[in-house]
This record gives C-alpha cells, structure tokens and sequence, in this order.
C-alpha cells in the first residue's frame, strides 16, 4: 500500500511537463544490461520492467507473455483506460472523447487509474510488474522513478507504415473479447530496410461474425496518436537511456520470428524452454 500512497502523492505534488518537440527515432547497438550492472537474472527476482512503443507495435502482445513466463502481472494502461470507458464512471464519458481523438490520456487521470490497479495487487499479493504503455511523458517517468526502482526499459520499434496496417487490421470480437488481426503484412526490403512479414492472427469460425473494429482505429487516428507519441516518446527514451536501461528491439517480423529473438536478447531461452517442458 505504501507504494501507491507515494505514487499518488508524487503525482499530487508534481507539474506537468510541457509537450516535447518531436525527434527521429534512433538505434542502439549496445545495451547495459542485467549482467553488466550485477544483477540477477529476470527468472530469480520480481522483474519491474517497462515497456515502451508506437501504438499498435505489439506492446501488449510481447509483455504478456512474459507476464506468463515470468509470473508477473502485466498491467497495460491502455486495458485501464478500456475498462474506465466500459464502466458508468464519472470519467467514461471524458475518456472516450479524448481517446476517440487520438489524443494522450492526462497525467492526472492515467496516474489515478495506475494506483487504484496497484492498489488492488498490493491487496491480492502481487509482486513485481510489467508496466505497458507508462510512463508516456517525462513527468510521469520522474513520478515512477520517485517511487520505484525500474529494472529495465523494453523499447520495441517497427516502421510507422506497418504500424498502421496493424493497426488498421485490428479486430474485437463482440462475444469472448479476444483480440485478432486480419492484416497480412508482407513488404519487401528496399531502400536499405530489411523485409518484414507478418501473418495475420485469424480468429475461429464462430468468431468471424462478431467481430468489431476499435473506435479508435481509424486511419486518421492512428497516424494522430503515432504523431503525438514521437513528439512525447524521445524525452522518455532519453530519461531511461541516461539510467542505462533502454534496451531497443527492432521487431523482425511476427510473433514467430520476434519472440524467440526476444527472449534471446532478455536471456531468458532457458525459462521459456522449462515453462514448455512442465506445461
């Protein structure tokens, strides 16, 4: 409880930052990871990792399943705004107008919705995290910083162009709720830029004619809300790369071809090897 009762006063306490200016995107080649600051391996402690991307890159996807590896909660802000909008609250029908324009979630309401999810896994026992989807501004990053001591900083990119097929290609269905894809991407290397394919994630029979496309998955929303994330993203990435943390991925392709690779790069091929040995 002691957690979220310094989360929500460093919130109360804290100024917003202004709007950053927006900047390109660059690549590390290195990365300061778990064994070069003495750490322990992710399979032996209660990883507080955070995952940072574009929108529709995959953050959720690539975060839960190592939730699920690593026994973890994954606590996505996006589901928590999701969930406020499904909901009679006070702040479902503020929310929607600001999510179906593509704009960012305040500080105030994102930090407010983040402690009562702590909250709640604090009651319940949890321990350790995987944040996706915050911070998203500098100040929320100071505010986490303030609080808790973040392990490492996941950040997965992929081309704007492919992030709004995906995007584009999302699908709910109305009855289960699970999420699916019906975009095939399939783009060819050029201009020095490796290939990329991506299979589309089809769901079953009984599915098809159920499902629904997100409010917000318009092509002018989407390419509003990867506007607005670049201008805000840099500083983020900065904040963390200044700490030694930023571990930057560059999507290969689909799941197939992307998570063994990421595991690879967390150094975790041996957990996953055991979690499917004992399943």
């Amino acid at each position: 409880m002691a957690a979220v009762q310094r989360l929500l006063r460093a919130a109360a306490s804290s100024s917003s930052s202004g709007a950053a200016a927006a900047t390109g995107t660059r690549r590390m080649t290195g990365f300061a990871g778990a064994e070069s600051r003495g750490r322990r391996p992710a399979q032996d402690r209660n990883v507080q990792w955070v995952f940072l991307g574009c929108p529709g890159v995959g953050k959720g996807t690539y975060a839960s399943r190592l939730s699920r590896l690593l026994a973890v909660p994954h606590i996505a802000t996006g589901d928590l705004v999701r969930d406020e909008l499904a909901s009679t609250g006070p702040l479902a029908a503020q929310l929607k107008e600001i999510v179906n324009q593509g704009k960012l979630v305040s500080d105030e309401i994102i930090i407010s919705l983040l402690s009562k999810r702590l909250k709640k896994g604090e009651e319940k026992g949890e321990s350790g995290f995987i944040l996706d989807g915050f911070p998203r501004t500098v100040n929320q990053a100071e505010i986490l910083d303030g609080v808790t001591d973040i392990d490492m900083v996941v950040n997965l990119k992929l081309r704007e162009d492919i992030i709004v097929q995906k995007c584009l290609g999302r699908r709910i269905c109305g009855q289960c709720g699970k999420n699916f894809n019906l975009a095939c991407i399939d783009v060819k290397a050029e201009n020095g830029l490796p290939p990329i394919y991506m299979s589309p994630l089809l769901p079953p029979k009984n599915c098809m004619s159920k499902l629904k496309t997100r409010d917000d998955d318009t092509d002018e929303v989407v390419r509003n809300r990867l506007r607005i994330y670049n201008e805000m993203s840099q500083p983020v990435e900065d904040f963390y790369q200044k700490q030694g943390k930023v571990l930057e991925f560059d999507l290969p392709g689909g799941i197939p071809e992307s998570w063994p690779k990421l595991l690879q790069v967390l150094n975790l091929e041996d957990q996953e090897e055991l979690k499917l040995a004992t399943a």
